[in-house]
Protein backbone atom coordinates (compact mmCIF):
# COMPACT_ATOMS: atom_id res chain seq x y z
CA UNK A 1 0.00 0.00 0.00
CA UNK A 2 1.49 3.35 -1.01
CA UNK A 3 1.28 6.41 1.16
CA UNK A 4 0.35 9.67 -0.53
CA UNK A 5 2.35 12.66 0.55
CA UNK A 6 0.71 16.08 0.59
CA UNK A 7 1.42 18.38 -2.36
CA UNK A 8 2.46 15.59 -4.70
CA UNK A 9 0.98 15.56 -8.20
CA UNK A 10 -1.10 12.45 -7.47
CA UNK A 11 -2.66 14.20 -4.48
CA UNK A 12 -4.68 16.61 -6.63
CA UNK A 13 -7.67 15.57 -8.77
CA UNK A 14 -7.51 16.02 -12.55
CA UNK A 15 -8.82 19.37 -13.78
CA UNK A 16 -11.03 19.41 -16.89
CA UNK A 17 -9.73 21.22 -19.94
CA UNK A 18 -11.46 24.29 -21.34
CA UNK A 19 -12.96 22.16 -24.15
CA UNK A 20 -14.43 19.74 -21.63
CA UNK A 21 -15.90 22.61 -19.63
CA UNK A 22 -17.41 24.07 -22.80
CA UNK A 23 -19.16 20.81 -23.72
CA UNK A 24 -20.44 20.32 -20.17
CA UNK A 25 -21.98 23.79 -19.98
CA UNK A 26 -23.19 24.39 -23.55
CA UNK A 27 -26.97 23.89 -23.66
CA UNK A 28 -27.10 23.46 -27.44
CA UNK A 29 -24.58 20.61 -27.30
CA UNK A 30 -26.44 18.99 -24.39
CA UNK A 31 -29.74 19.19 -26.28
CA UNK A 32 -28.12 17.60 -29.34
CA UNK A 33 -26.65 14.75 -27.26
CA UNK A 34 -30.02 14.24 -25.53
CA UNK A 35 -31.76 13.86 -28.88
CA UNK A 36 -29.10 11.44 -30.16
CA UNK A 37 -29.38 9.34 -27.00
CA UNK A 38 -33.16 9.19 -27.29
CA UNK A 39 -32.96 8.10 -30.92
CA UNK A 40 -30.59 5.30 -29.93
CA UNK A 41 -32.94 4.17 -27.17
CA UNK A 42 -35.94 4.23 -29.51
CA UNK A 43 -34.08 2.02 -31.99
CA UNK A 44 -33.23 -0.43 -29.25
CA UNK A 45 -36.80 -0.58 -27.97
CA UNK A 46 -38.15 -1.15 -31.49
CA UNK A 47 -35.76 -4.06 -32.09
CA UNK A 48 -36.76 -5.93 -28.95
Amino acid sequence: MSVRKPFEQSYYPPVPTSTTKFFRTNLVWQLFRFIVLNIKMLRMVRKH
